[in-house]
Protein backbone atom coordinates (compact mmCIF):
# COMPACT_ATOMS: atom_id res chain seq x y z
CA UNK A 1 0.00 0.00 0.00
CA UNK A 2 1.36 3.44 -0.87
CA UNK A 3 1.34 6.50 1.35
CA UNK A 4 -1.52 8.42 -0.11
CA UNK A 5 -3.03 11.88 -0.06
CA UNK A 6 -6.57 12.90 0.80
CA UNK A 7 -8.56 15.44 -1.17
CA UNK A 8 -9.23 18.83 0.42
CA UNK A 9 -10.59 22.13 -0.92
CA UNK A 10 -8.54 23.26 -3.90
CA UNK A 11 -6.86 26.65 -4.25
CA UNK A 12 -6.10 28.33 -7.57
CA UNK A 13 -2.63 29.66 -8.29
CA UNK A 14 -2.98 32.08 -11.25
CA UNK A 15 0.02 32.70 -13.50
CA UNK A 16 0.04 35.68 -15.90
CA UNK A 17 0.22 34.48 -19.49
CA UNK A 18 -0.58 30.84 -18.66
CA UNK A 19 -3.57 28.77 -17.77
CA UNK A 20 -4.22 28.56 -13.99
CA UNK A 21 -3.00 25.62 -11.93
CA UNK A 22 -5.47 23.78 -9.74
CA UNK A 23 -3.48 22.31 -6.88
CA UNK A 24 -4.19 20.95 -3.43
CA UNK A 25 -2.04 23.13 -1.19
CA UNK A 26 -2.82 21.08 1.92
CA UNK A 27 -1.64 17.61 0.94
CA UNK A 28 -2.24 15.00 3.62
CA UNK A 29 -0.17 11.94 2.75
CA UNK A 30 -1.75 9.61 5.32
CA UNK A 31 -4.86 8.31 3.55
CA UNK A 32 -7.07 8.04 0.42
CA UNK A 33 -7.09 5.61 -2.46
CA UNK A 34 -4.26 4.80 -4.82
CA UNK A 35 -6.32 5.94 -7.80
CA UNK A 36 -6.91 9.34 -6.23
CA UNK A 37 -3.23 9.78 -5.51
CA UNK A 38 -2.10 8.77 -8.96
CA UNK A 39 -4.63 11.18 -10.46
CA UNK A 40 -3.45 14.03 -8.27
CA UNK A 41 0.20 13.38 -9.05
CA UNK A 42 -0.63 13.27 -12.77
CA UNK A 43 -2.56 16.55 -12.48
CA UNK A 44 0.40 18.25 -10.79
CA UNK A 45 2.75 16.92 -13.47
CA UNK A 46 0.47 18.22 -16.23
CA UNK A 47 0.33 21.63 -14.56
CA UNK A 48 4.11 21.74 -14.33
CA UNK A 49 4.41 20.75 -17.96
CA UNK A 50 2.06 23.61 -18.84
CA UNK A 51 4.33 26.05 -17.00
CA UNK A 52 7.34 25.01 -19.06
CA UNK A 53 5.48 25.06 -22.35
CA UNK A 54 5.47 27.92 -24.84
CA UNK A 55 2.50 29.40 -22.94
CA UNK A 56 4.81 30.35 -20.07
CA UNK A 57 6.97 32.88 -21.92
CA UNK A 58 5.56 35.77 -19.85
CA UNK A 59 6.81 34.23 -16.56
CA UNK A 60 10.22 35.36 -15.26
CA UNK A 61 12.61 32.35 -15.11
CA UNK A 62 13.38 32.84 -11.40
CA UNK A 63 9.68 33.14 -10.53
CA UNK A 64 8.94 30.03 -12.58
CA UNK A 65 11.71 28.10 -10.78
CA UNK A 66 10.49 29.21 -7.35
CA UNK A 67 6.95 28.19 -8.23
CA UNK A 68 8.11 24.78 -9.39
CA UNK A 69 9.90 24.26 -6.07
CA UNK A 70 6.78 25.35 -4.14
CA UNK A 71 4.64 22.87 -6.09
CA UNK A 72 7.06 19.97 -5.70
CA UNK A 73 7.37 20.69 -1.96
CA UNK A 74 3.66 19.90 -1.56
CA UNK A 75 3.78 16.57 -3.38
CA UNK A 76 3.87 13.63 -0.91
CA UNK A 77 7.51 12.50 -0.61
CA UNK A 78 6.86 8.85 -1.54
CA UNK A 79 5.51 10.07 -4.90
CA UNK A 80 8.55 12.13 -5.90
CA UNK A 81 10.18 9.37 -7.91
CA UNK A 82 7.23 9.31 -10.35
CA UNK A 83 7.81 12.95 -11.26
CA UNK A 84 11.44 12.47 -12.28
CA UNK A 85 10.25 11.11 -15.63
CA UNK A 86 8.48 14.35 -16.60
CA UNK A 87 11.58 15.90 -18.17
CA UNK A 88 15.29 16.44 -17.48
CA UNK A 89 14.73 19.82 -15.85
CA UNK A 90 12.38 18.43 -13.24
CA UNK A 91 14.59 15.40 -12.76
CA UNK A 92 17.52 17.68 -11.89
CA UNK A 93 15.31 19.75 -9.60
CA UNK A 94 14.21 16.58 -7.85
CA UNK A 95 17.82 15.54 -7.24
CA UNK A 96 18.64 18.89 -5.66
CA UNK A 97 18.12 19.62 -1.98
CA UNK A 98 16.07 22.76 -2.71
CA UNK A 99 12.73 20.96 -2.51
CA UNK A 100 13.45 19.50 0.91
CA UNK A 101 14.73 22.82 2.23
CA UNK A 102 11.45 24.37 1.12
CA UNK A 103 9.52 21.58 2.86
CA UNK A 104 11.34 22.40 6.09
CA UNK A 105 10.68 26.13 5.71
CA UNK A 106 6.96 25.52 5.09
CA UNK A 107 6.63 23.10 7.99
CA UNK A 108 5.73 20.19 5.71
CA UNK A 109 8.36 17.77 7.01
CA UNK A 110 7.00 14.43 8.23
CA UNK A 111 8.71 11.44 9.88
CA UNK A 112 8.93 8.09 8.09
CA UNK A 113 10.05 4.76 9.59
CA UNK A 114 12.37 2.54 7.58
CA UNK A 115 12.32 -1.01 8.92
CA UNK A 116 13.68 -4.45 8.12
CA UNK A 117 12.37 -7.49 10.01
CA UNK A 118 13.62 -11.07 10.26
CA UNK A 119 13.43 -13.23 7.11
CA UNK A 120 12.85 -10.15 4.96
CA UNK A 121 15.12 -8.81 2.21
CA UNK A 122 13.24 -5.61 1.45
CA UNK A 123 12.91 -2.58 3.70
CA UNK A 124 9.45 -1.17 4.41
CA UNK A 125 8.66 2.52 4.87
CA UNK A 126 5.82 3.44 7.27
CA UNK A 127 4.24 6.79 7.99
CA UNK A 128 4.44 8.12 11.55
CA UNK A 129 1.09 6.60 12.60
CA UNK A 130 1.66 3.26 10.81
CA UNK A 131 -1.52 3.80 8.82
CA UNK A 132 0.18 3.22 5.48
CA UNK A 133 3.37 1.68 4.14
CA UNK A 134 5.45 1.29 1.03
CA UNK A 135 8.02 -1.35 0.12
CA UNK A 136 11.43 -0.19 -1.02
CA UNK A 137 13.00 -1.69 -4.16
CA UNK A 138 15.05 -4.83 -3.76
CA UNK A 139 18.65 -4.26 -2.80
CA UNK A 140 20.99 -6.03 -5.23
CA UNK A 141 23.45 -7.49 -2.77
CA UNK A 142 24.76 -10.96 -1.95
CA UNK A 143 23.68 -13.43 0.73
CA UNK A 144 26.59 -12.39 2.96
CA UNK A 145 25.19 -8.89 3.23
CA UNK A 146 21.69 -9.97 4.23
CA UNK A 147 22.75 -12.73 6.60
CA UNK A 148 25.34 -10.58 8.39
CA UNK A 149 25.11 -7.64 10.75
CA UNK A 150 23.97 -4.35 9.23
CA UNK A 151 23.82 -0.83 10.60
CA UNK A 152 21.29 1.73 9.35
CA UNK A 153 21.09 5.49 9.71
CA UNK A 154 18.78 8.03 8.11
CA UNK A 155 20.50 11.30 7.23
CA UNK A 156 18.76 13.99 5.22
CA UNK A 157 16.59 12.10 2.74
CA UNK A 158 18.93 9.11 2.49
CA UNK A 159 18.80 5.73 4.19
CA UNK A 160 22.38 4.55 4.79
CA UNK A 161 22.90 0.79 5.20
CA UNK A 162 26.37 -0.52 6.04
CA UNK A 163 27.22 -4.21 6.29
CA UNK A 164 29.52 -7.06 5.32
CA UNK A 165 29.89 -7.85 1.64
CA UNK A 166 31.79 -10.65 -0.07
CA UNK A 167 34.65 -8.22 -0.69
CA UNK A 168 34.55 -6.60 2.76
CA UNK A 169 32.35 -3.88 4.27
CA UNK A 170 30.23 -1.80 1.95
CA UNK A 171 27.81 1.13 2.01
CA UNK A 172 24.42 1.25 0.30
CA UNK A 173 22.19 4.32 0.26
CA UNK A 174 18.52 4.64 -0.62
CA UNK A 175 17.51 8.06 -1.94
CA UNK A 176 13.90 8.90 -1.20
CA UNK A 177 13.50 11.36 -4.07
CA UNK A 178 14.64 8.82 -6.68
CA UNK A 179 13.21 5.68 -4.98
CA UNK A 180 16.46 3.88 -5.81
CA UNK A 181 19.42 2.18 -4.16
CA UNK A 182 22.95 3.39 -4.92
CA UNK A 183 26.27 1.92 -3.85
CA UNK A 184 28.64 4.09 -1.82
CA UNK A 185 30.23 6.37 -1.13
CA UNK A 186 32.49 4.13 0.96
CA UNK A 187 33.64 5.13 4.43
CA UNK A 188 37.23 6.29 4.84
CA UNK A 189 37.74 3.38 7.23
CA UNK A 190 35.03 0.78 6.48
CA UNK A 191 33.61 -0.80 9.63
CA UNK A 192 30.46 -2.11 11.32
CA UNK A 193 29.03 -2.32 14.86
CA UNK A 194 29.59 1.42 15.34
CA UNK A 195 27.45 4.02 17.11
CA UNK A 196 25.77 6.60 14.88
CA UNK A 197 23.38 9.54 14.97
CA UNK A 198 22.19 12.12 12.46
CA UNK A 199 21.52 15.81 12.79
CA UNK A 200 19.92 17.41 9.74
CA UNK A 201 21.94 16.51 6.66
CA UNK A 202 24.97 15.31 8.65
CA UNK A 203 25.59 12.08 10.56
CA UNK A 204 28.33 10.89 12.90
CA UNK A 205 29.72 7.32 12.93
CA UNK A 206 31.89 6.39 15.92
CA UNK A 207 33.87 3.29 16.80
CA UNK A 208 32.99 -0.19 15.61
CA UNK A 209 35.42 -2.71 14.19
CA UNK A 210 37.23 -2.94 10.91
CA UNK A 211 38.24 -6.10 9.09
CA UNK A 212 41.72 -6.51 7.63
CA UNK A 213 44.14 -9.27 6.69
CA UNK A 214 45.32 -9.25 10.29
CA UNK A 215 41.80 -9.90 11.59
CA UNK A 216 39.22 -7.76 13.38
CA UNK A 217 40.27 -4.55 15.11
CA UNK A 218 38.08 -2.47 17.44
CA UNK A 219 38.67 1.24 16.78
CA UNK A 220 38.05 4.70 18.21
CA UNK A 221 37.75 6.22 14.74
CA UNK A 222 34.97 8.76 14.08
CA UNK A 223 33.72 9.95 10.69
CA UNK A 224 31.13 12.49 9.62
CA UNK A 225 28.92 12.00 6.56
CA UNK A 226 27.36 14.87 4.61
CA UNK A 227 24.23 13.78 2.73
CA UNK A 228 24.16 16.85 0.46
CA UNK A 229 27.72 16.40 -0.83
CA UNK A 230 27.79 12.60 -0.32
CA UNK A 231 31.23 12.82 1.28
CA UNK A 232 32.94 11.44 4.40
CA UNK A 233 35.32 13.38 6.64
CA UNK A 234 37.45 12.20 9.56
CA UNK A 235 37.06 13.97 12.89
CA UNK A 236 38.90 13.70 16.19
CA UNK A 237 38.83 10.10 17.57
CA UNK A 238 37.23 9.09 20.86
CA UNK A 239 39.14 8.42 24.08
CA UNK A 240 38.12 4.73 24.06
CA UNK A 241 38.00 2.04 21.44
CA UNK A 242 34.50 0.61 21.38
CA UNK A 243 32.16 -1.60 19.34
CA UNK A 244 28.46 -2.40 19.80
CA UNK A 245 27.95 1.13 21.08
CA UNK A 246 25.07 3.55 20.49
CA UNK A 247 24.99 7.20 19.47
CA UNK A 248 22.61 10.14 19.80
CA UNK A 249 22.60 13.92 19.48
CA UNK A 250 21.66 15.45 22.83
CA UNK A 251 21.45 19.23 23.34
CA UNK A 252 23.71 19.91 20.37
CA UNK A 253 26.40 17.36 21.19
CA UNK A 254 27.06 13.86 19.83
CA UNK A 255 27.00 11.19 22.57
CA UNK A 256 28.40 7.65 22.31
CA UNK A 257 27.27 5.22 25.01
CA UNK A 258 28.45 1.82 26.19
CA UNK A 259 29.68 -0.93 23.93
CA UNK A 260 32.69 -3.19 24.37
CA UNK A 261 36.41 -2.49 24.15
CA UNK A 262 39.12 -4.41 22.31
CA UNK A 263 39.11 -7.05 25.09
CA UNK A 264 35.34 -7.64 24.78
CA UNK A 265 34.80 -5.96 28.14
CA UNK A 266 31.59 -3.97 28.65
CA UNK A 267 32.11 -0.22 28.95
CA UNK A 268 30.04 1.75 31.45
CA UNK A 269 31.53 5.06 30.36
CA UNK A 270 30.25 7.33 27.60
CA UNK A 271 31.72 10.17 25.58
CA UNK A 272 30.31 13.37 24.12
CA UNK A 273 31.67 15.31 21.17
CA UNK A 274 31.58 19.09 20.83
CA UNK A 275 31.79 19.96 17.14
CA UNK A 276 32.71 23.59 17.84
CA UNK A 277 35.88 22.60 19.71
CA UNK A 278 36.40 19.28 17.86
CA UNK A 279 36.95 17.57 21.21
CA UNK A 280 35.63 14.61 23.21
CA UNK A 281 34.73 14.57 26.89
CA UNK A 282 34.74 11.27 28.78
CA UNK A 283 31.70 10.62 31.01
CA UNK A 284 32.63 7.97 33.62
CA UNK A 285 30.07 5.45 34.94
CA UNK A 286 27.17 6.69 32.83
CA UNK A 287 25.86 3.11 32.57
CA UNK A 288 27.16 1.90 35.92
CA UNK A 289 23.66 1.05 37.22
CA UNK A 290 22.70 -1.00 34.15
CA UNK A 291 22.84 -4.79 33.91
CA UNK A 292 25.39 -5.57 31.20
CA UNK A 293 26.31 -8.84 29.54
CA UNK A 294 28.63 -9.77 26.70
CA UNK A 295 25.79 -10.97 24.47
CA UNK A 296 23.42 -8.04 24.83
CA UNK A 297 22.51 -5.52 22.14
CA UNK A 298 23.93 -1.99 22.01
CA UNK A 299 22.15 0.43 24.37
CA UNK A 300 18.65 1.26 23.16
CA UNK A 301 18.45 5.05 23.45
CA UNK A 302 16.31 7.90 22.09
CA UNK A 303 16.09 11.66 22.63
CA UNK A 304 12.81 13.58 23.07
CA UNK A 305 12.65 17.31 23.83
CA UNK A 306 16.27 17.44 24.94
CA UNK A 307 16.00 14.45 27.28
CA UNK A 308 17.74 11.10 26.87
CA UNK A 309 15.72 7.90 27.41
CA UNK A 310 17.04 4.34 27.62
CA UNK A 311 15.61 0.83 27.77
CA UNK A 312 17.05 -1.22 30.62
CA UNK A 313 16.69 -4.40 28.59
CA UNK A 314 17.26 -6.92 31.38
CA UNK A 315 14.31 -5.50 33.36
CA UNK A 316 12.06 -4.21 30.54
CA UNK A 317 12.28 -0.75 32.10
CA UNK A 318 12.26 2.75 30.64
CA UNK A 319 14.68 5.23 32.18
CA UNK A 320 15.47 8.92 31.70
CA UNK A 321 18.90 10.52 32.14
CA UNK A 322 19.75 13.52 34.30
CA UNK A 323 22.63 15.34 32.59
CA UNK A 324 23.48 17.35 35.71
CA UNK A 325 23.82 14.42 38.12
CA UNK A 326 24.82 11.65 35.65
CA UNK A 327 22.00 9.45 37.02
CA UNK A 328 18.96 7.62 35.66
CA UNK A 329 15.34 7.70 36.84
CA UNK A 330 12.99 4.74 36.40
CA UNK A 331 9.77 5.40 34.46
CA UNK A 332 8.08 2.01 34.53
CA UNK A 333 7.77 -1.15 32.44
CA UNK A 334 7.64 -1.11 28.63
CA UNK A 335 5.02 -3.20 26.72
CA UNK A 336 7.56 -5.14 24.61
CA UNK A 337 9.40 -8.28 25.73
CA UNK A 338 12.89 -6.96 25.15
CA UNK A 339 14.35 -8.89 28.10
CA UNK A 340 13.94 -12.25 26.34
CA UNK A 341 16.35 -11.29 23.56
CA UNK A 342 18.76 -9.10 25.57
CA UNK A 343 17.71 -6.06 23.57
CA UNK A 344 18.00 -7.55 20.10
CA UNK A 345 15.01 -7.40 17.75
CA UNK A 346 13.43 -4.27 19.23
CA UNK A 347 13.20 -0.75 17.79
CA UNK A 348 13.30 2.22 20.17
CA UNK A 349 12.96 5.60 18.45
CA UNK A 350 11.86 9.18 19.02
CA UNK A 351 9.31 10.86 16.73
CA UNK A 352 8.49 14.52 17.43
CA UNK A 353 7.32 14.55 21.09
CA UNK A 354 6.84 10.78 21.24
CA UNK A 355 8.82 7.70 22.13
CA UNK A 356 8.16 4.62 20.00
CA UNK A 357 8.94 1.02 20.91
CA UNK A 358 8.37 -1.81 18.43
CA UNK A 359 8.86 -5.54 18.91
CA UNK A 360 7.30 -8.63 20.46
CA UNK A 361 4.24 -7.45 22.38
CA UNK A 362 3.87 -8.42 26.04
CA UNK A 363 0.09 -8.48 25.54
CA UNK A 364 0.32 -11.11 22.77
CA UNK A 365 3.29 -13.32 23.72
CA UNK A 366 2.54 -15.96 21.06
CA UNK A 367 1.98 -13.59 18.14
CA UNK A 368 4.55 -13.38 15.35
CA UNK A 369 3.48 -9.85 14.40
CA UNK A 370 5.18 -6.75 15.75
CA UNK A 371 3.58 -4.67 18.45
CA UNK A 372 3.88 -0.88 18.02
CA UNK A 373 3.53 1.48 20.99
CA UNK A 374 4.04 5.18 21.65
CA UNK A 375 4.07 7.47 24.67
CA UNK A 376 4.49 11.15 25.54
CA UNK A 377 7.41 11.07 27.97
CA UNK A 378 8.53 13.58 30.56
CA UNK A 379 11.31 13.35 33.19
CA UNK A 380 8.80 14.57 35.79
CA UNK A 381 6.47 11.58 35.34
CA UNK A 382 6.54 8.75 37.83
CA UNK A 383 5.38 6.22 35.23
CA UNK A 384 4.79 6.40 31.48
CA UNK A 385 1.51 5.41 29.81
CA UNK A 386 1.91 3.53 26.52
CA UNK A 387 -0.63 3.57 23.69
CA UNK A 388 -0.74 0.74 21.14
CA UNK A 389 -1.00 1.74 17.47
CA UNK A 390 -3.08 -0.23 15.00
CA UNK A 391 -0.85 -0.93 12.00
CA UNK A 392 -3.39 -0.49 9.24
CA UNK A 393 -0.59 -0.04 6.75
CA UNK A 394 0.59 -3.61 7.22
CA UNK A 395 2.73 -5.36 9.81
CA UNK A 396 6.13 -7.04 9.96
CA UNK A 397 7.52 -9.95 11.95
CA UNK A 398 8.06 -8.98 15.57
CA UNK A 399 11.88 -9.35 15.44
CA UNK A 400 13.09 -6.03 14.05
CA UNK A 401 16.58 -6.19 12.55
CA UNK A 402 16.95 -2.52 11.61
CA UNK A 403 14.91 0.63 12.16
CA UNK A 404 15.58 4.32 11.68
CA UNK A 405 13.50 7.47 11.23
CA UNK A 406 13.77 9.92 8.35
CA UNK A 407 12.44 13.48 8.46
CA UNK A 408 11.47 14.49 4.92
Amino acid sequence: MSILSQSKPMKKVPIIGTMPIILDMNVDSSSASEGEESGETKEIAQSLACLTSQNAYHVAPQLLYELQVEIFARVPCPEYWKLQFLNKQFSQLLKSSEIFRTRRELGLVKPYFFMLSSNDRRWTMFDEDFKSSQRLPKLSSDINFFSGDKETTCVGTQLIVIGKYKEGITVWRYELAMHKWFKGPEMITPRIMFGSASHGTNAFFAGGFKISKNGVEVVSIVEKYNAETKTWASIHPMHRRRKLCSGCVLRGKFYVLGGQNENNENLTCAERYDEETDSWELIPNMLADMTLSIFQAPPRIAVVNGNLYLLETSLNELRVYNVNTNTWKKLGIIPVMVHLTKGWGVAFKSVKDNLMVIGASSNRPHSQKMGTYKCYPSPDMEEIHWEELCCRGGSLKHFILNCCVMLA
